[in-house]
């Protein structure tokens, strides 16, 4: 990794000198999503707003991995939901009703981004600037992020300033007055924030502050999909599955859980999933007991395990959650087999039981009376009713922007796009017969309600049942000839 300064200083005076435009134009995929998506999700989210208030929305912070080296940035998932702006240190302010300007003119939203910077783009790529997110995201009103600190506005004539509370773990970046840090003091010094340090000669009256609609606002709007989303979520999970049924086909004792993860990881770049929508979690054996094991680092898997293996690819924002366990020889054995079934058996039936109008705690009791009734008559628990850590999770979650995205969950309405997941862990030591040892086994699957009310299977192309898994096991792979040298 470049970091000679000097280099750099130089190669900026040769680009500028040349005539080179960071303005050019960067190829992006045809089907993400358009401005007018953002612009009308702002409109509903606008409609949802109590009378006489304005929303306040940061950019996420950036964050250090070590050194120089930052983590891939990731935008507030609410923040791109209602803007399409990908960057950092950005503001962004939805007013309820029209704001009028000293010249007669009026507006409903104000978003202020990082201004255009031949140097910074570089070396981390382009910005749109003013001027890009104008023509590119058709907002009206926009600023560079250093004006903001400058910018008049009276948050205590509004009823309510609707925002997410701060954490107070942004860095400040000293050189750069438009940065996230900053532009959080503004706002806190502007709003009369509790606590913040005053630096103006007259105090701003106290705004009504409110940090707790805002969850409930994006919830409601979030929660049921749009037709734009369904297509982005339908393609994470279509591409999540075609990794589970390669790694099937693929699977062999002595694999490493890095090996397993590769494969995935690779099936999701190949048809342009950027990223992975949360850590990937394979883990073989008792790792598997562990509910969020990311470490995947056993070096050889061993002939008899189990491997559960839950990984979402993330489609333009659009994350998929899907989770298989299989034997790492191509059979379940006896005991492995009872536990799998049981757990489709309760996931099949939850699933079935997802309908308009029914309440998730419904399905979610359907599910775990079913593994509680399966794990007494298999002799693991002694009662029905008996209290156990071998289901320890709930049943699901919506998915969207967030693998744990934002929704409610009262009753399942159309449109909604969310997990069914029960699964039973056993870990080494557990008072039950050591035969049920190191077995562990979920079922994940990714389910939309449909306009009609009843459930849609969306990731029905990875194999379920036992049966299905064994017999996908035994078709060849074209990994089987990819052989690389020994590494010395």
């Amino acid at each position: 990794m470049i970091k000679h300064i000097y280099i750099y200083k130089i190669l900026i005076l040769l680009l500028v000198g040349s005539g080179f435009s960071f303005a050019q134009e960067l190829e992006a995929p045809a089907d993400i999503l358009d401005a007018t998506f953002h612009k009308e999700r702002r409109n509903v989210f606008r409609n949802n707003l109590p009378p006489n208030s304005v929303a306040v929305f940061f950019a996420n912070p950036v964050r250090n991995r070590a050194n120089d080296v930052d983590y891939v940035y990731h935008q507030n998932p609410d923040f791109y939901y209602l803007t399409g702006y990908k960057e950092a240190n950005a503001l962004l302010l939805i007013f309820k009703e029209k704001q009028l300007k000293k010249d007669g003119t009026t507006y409903d939203e104000l978003i202020f981004v990082q201004p255009r910077d031949a140097r910074a783009e570089m070396w981390t790529g382009k910005r749109l600037g003013k001027e890009g997110v104008i023509s590119q995201l058709e907002f009206k009103e926009v600023f560079d992020n250093t004006q903001f600190a400058n910018y008049k506005l009276n948050f205590s004539a509004f009823d309510k300033v609707i925002f997410t509370d701060f954490n107070n773990d942004v860095r400040d970046n000293e050189r750069d007055t438009g940065d996230l840090y900053s532009l959080i003091e503004q706002f806190k010094i502007k709003a009369n924030y509790p606590g913040i340090k005053k630096s103006l000669e007259i105090e701003p009256k106290p705004a009504n502050l409110d940090t707790k609609s805002l969850g409930a606002i994006m919830n409601n709007i979030r929660g049921i999909k749009t037709v734009e989303e369904i297509e982005l979520l339908k393609k994470a999970i279509n591409i999540s599955t075609i990794g589970q049924v390669e790694v099937m086909k693929a699977m062999k004792p002595g694999m490493s859980e890095t090996e397993v993860q590769g494969i995935h990881e690779f099936v999701f770049k190949k048809f342009g999933s950027e990223y992975e929508g949360y850590p990937s979690i394979v883990g073989a054996g008792n790792n598997g007991c562990i509910l969020h094991y990311i470490e995947n680092q056993k070096p050889s898997i061993a002939d008899g395990e189990l491997i559960l293996m839950d990984l979402g690819a993330e489609y333009h924002g659009y994350t998929a959650d899907i989770t298989r366990t299989i034997p790492v020889n191509g059979k379940f054995s006896p005991e492995q087999k009872s536990i799998y079934d049981l757990v489709y058996k309760a996931q099949q039936t939850a699933i079935e039981a997802s309908k308009a109008g029914v309440t998730w705690k419904a399905t979610v009791d359907i599910a775990r009376d079913i593994i509680n009734q399966g794990l007494f008559e298999l002799g693991i628990i002694d009662s029905p009713n008996a209290r156990h850590m071998y289901y320890p999770h709930g049943l699901g979650h919506h998915i969207g922007l967030d693998v744990h995205d934002k929704g409610n969950y009262d009753v399942f309405e159309p449109n909604m796009v969310f997990t069914v997941e029960p699964g039973i862990y056993i870990p080494e030591g557990s008072k039950c017969d050591k035969k049920w040892w190191r077995i562990a086994v979920r079922i994940e699957d990714d389910v939309m309600i449909g306009e009609d009310g009843n459930p849609i299977l969306l990731s029905g192309y990875a194999p379920r049942t036992s049966e299905e898994i064994e017999k996908m096991m035994e078709q060849s792979s074209v990994l089987d000839n990819f052989v690389l040298p020994k590494l010395e």
